[in-house]
């Protein structure tokens, strides 16, 4: 696709100023070629660029977006807000009603803190997994992202009990030396490990569904029994909600499955679309964090009035659960038209989805882990995506991220997606 003139020139300029001329890589379009546009404003299920151009937006900022770009109840909330302060550095109501809506949403949450952005809730959760077991080891497993905390931004060794080495330049082999990468849904991996670790291991942490690398469920049973075996070995069970918390329900992917952890990790959706994260669990466990106990952490705009009230006004548009309802038969609808589409096109995908959370891979084989999630066909990806990007339909722009529908998407953009899509693929 030939970027827009005007989205071409800001680009242009980005790129004398901005690393790569983006503020997170994925934006870069690296994965699917060509330049990225440049948005100019969104409303409703769609986005702008800077040209005017509309696109039906399955993107929605990443997730947060769960009742479409600028709904009303969140503009007059932080129009609202702005007015009596953007920001004070000291305790205010807002943070108390915020707490009260995660706490009372999901039960393995007895007390919860704020902090701003997912990034920091999981460092924050593991570091207080650690204080709380004394206990050093972590474990994750491939293609489950937790944002760029040095510990996490680690790759698999050689060997299922290899500890993990650095994914990323300018994070030291000691940082991620206490990590142990393992494959998603591979019950027998994680056995070894405890086998092998097991009393320097403080907690397992995951995405209890992995969306950040294309979109995979959990087979039946694996993570009642990664319950099971941190249970037994006295470890702790991180769930990483910051994608599906309050997305997949009111109480997230754990509510959805039945399981509880005892520690849970949350971002975008309660935040609104300003910059949030939050990290919550069992009272005992919080109780470890200063100013009661020895585990620091702390920020400037923890709390921050603005983001505070956007939250709550999402929050609270979820409670009656409407909007779930709602998001649940579009993703079915999307999904099935999209297979159809596939079908009549002769195109080989398999399609994921759980709730309004979605993925189409390139690929004749089930995915289950990431290594499965490789094997897809990128490059006919990039072309699915470019084309459906010609009919205005913006989709993430790499094969391993998840889409999104909102409240605001309907059954007309359904309907325009999946005939742009049967378009697309004859062409593929």
């Amino acid at each position: 696709m030939r970027l827009s003139a005007e989205s071409q020139t800001l680009f242009d300029r980005a790129l004398q100023w901005i690393p790569g001329g983006v503020n997170s890589p994925v934006r870069a379009f690296r994965a699917v070629g060509g330049n990225p546009f440049f948005a100019a404003r969104a409303n409703g299920a769609s986005v702008w660029d800077a040209d005017d151009n509309e696109y039906v937006d399955y993107v929605g900022t990443w997730g947060p977006a769960i009742l479409g770009h600028a709904p009303q109840v969140v503009v007059d909330a932080v129009k609202n807000a702005a007015e009596h302060g953007t920001s004070f550095g000291i305790p205010n109501p807002l943070e108390v009603r915020m707490a009260e809506l995660v706490v009372n949403a999901v039960p393995s949450v007895e007390k919860v803190r704020m902090c701003n952005s997912g990034t920091e809730a999981t460092m924050s959760a593991i570091r207080l997994a650690r204080g709380f077991t004394k206990r050093s080891k972590i474990i994750k497993f491939e293609g489950c992202y937790h944002g760029h905390v040095d510990s996490l931004l680690v790759k698999a060794g050689s060997g299922a009990l290899t500890l993990g080495q650095p994914d990323s330049a300018g994070v030291p082999a000691e940082f991620t030396s206490q990590t142990i990468v393992l494959p998603f849904n591979d019950e027998e991996a994680v056995r070894s490990a405890f086998v092998e670790h097991g009393e320097d291991i403080a907690g397992i942490i995951l995405e209890p569904v992995p969306a950040n690398a294309g979109l995979y469920l959990p087979r039946d049973g694996y993570l009642e029994f990664l319950r099971k075996i941190t249970s037994e070995n006295g470890a702790l069970l991180i769930f990483d909600e910051v994608m599906t918390g309050f997305r997949l329900g009111l109480a997230g992917a754990q509510g959805r499955f039945g399981i509880t952890p005892d520690l849970s990790c949350f971002g975008k959706v309660i935040g609104g679309g300003l910059p949030v994260g939050a990290f919550g669990g069992r009272g005992e466990i919080l109780d470890c964090l200063a100013p009661d106990g020895p585990v620091y952490q702390a920020g400037t705009l923890s709390g921050n009035p603005l983001a505070m009230s956007a939250g709550i006004a999402v929050l609270e548009a979820l409670a009656d659960g409407e909007v779930y309802s709602k998001i649940e038969a579009l993703g079915q609808a999307l999904s099935e038209g999209l297979a159809d589409a596939a079908k009549s096109a002769g195109v080989t995908v398999r399609l994921q989805r759980i709730g309004s959370m979605s993925c189409c891979y390139f690929t004749d084989g089930p995915v289950h882990n990431m290594g499965d999630a490789m094997a897809s066909d990128r490059e006919k990806f990039g072309k699915y995506f470019h084309g459906m990007l010609e009919e205005g339909i913006y989709l993430a722009p790499s094969q391993f991220e998840a889409g999104f529908i909102s409240a605001a998407h309907d059954e007309a953009a359904i309907e325009k997606t999946v005939a742009a899509a049967a378009k697309v693929m004859k062409s593929l």
